[in-house]
């Protein structure tokens, strides 16, 4: 049986939508597999790294076939730690509220840690990228408020589910699962949510 990891993106605990349906997400899921493992990273709890000039150029050092001494080999030993706590997992859901038309900046700094050469990617000078997050599965919860499919331009763009779904696929996770919740300002929220839910719901069972 895999192991599930939840990524959760909202900084708002109860209060959050997109955890919210996480969480029906994840009562179905354990209701189905009596014993799974289905562990959390709540990416605003304070054990995910900064990416700053250390981390940056330990990752050139990488990129240059050296390896990071000092303050970078401090920085890069937390990347590294981070990144294998995500990949000793082969299922992921993540909830994902849109920010500004994008990902919470949290979300982007979770990518802009753990995308790091011969853990994510690696690359070839004619080949180009090689996927290296093969053979796992996700399942990601998308919620907005103003913004819908179907909306016009006035109501915001879609850079959220846009960009995340770029990054999963160049990571080699292309088997992905979406519910999604967008009541819009003049939506029926119950209904949406109802619909998000149950989404949540058969997705979990089979997942």
């Amino acid at each position: 049986m895999g192991k599930l990891l939840h990524v959760s993106a909202s900084p708002r605990g109860p209060e959050s939508i997109s955890l919210g349906i996480a969480g029906t997400f994840l009562d179905a899921y354990r209701a189905a597999r009596p014993g799974a493992v289905a562990d959390h990273f709540d990416l605003w709890d304070g054990t995910l790294p900064e990416f700053g000039p250390a981390a940056a150029g330990a990752k050139m050092s990488v990129f240059a076939g050296r390896s990071p001494e000092g303050e970078q080999a401090a920085a890069w030993d937390e990347v590294v730690r981070t990144f294998e706590r995500f990949a000793s997992y082969d299922r992921y859901l993540f909830s994902v509220p849109m920010w500004n038309a994008g990902v919470p900046y949290k979300l982007k700094q979770f990518i802009d840690v753990i995308s790091q050469p011969a853990m994510v990617f690696g690359v070839h000078p004619e080949t180009g990228y090689e996927h290296l997050l093969t053979g796992k599965r996700a399942a990601v919860v998308y919620t907005s408020a103003v913004w819908g499919p179907g909306l016009g331009p006035e109501f915001g763009s879609d850079f959220h589910s846009t960009f995340f779904e770029d990054w999963l696929r160049w990571a080699g996770i292309t088997d992905i699962r979406r519910i999604r919740f967008h009541p819009t300002l003049t939506g029926d929220y119950e209904v949406e949510r109802k619909r998000a839910d149950e989404r949540a719901r058969e997705l979990a069972r089979t997942f």
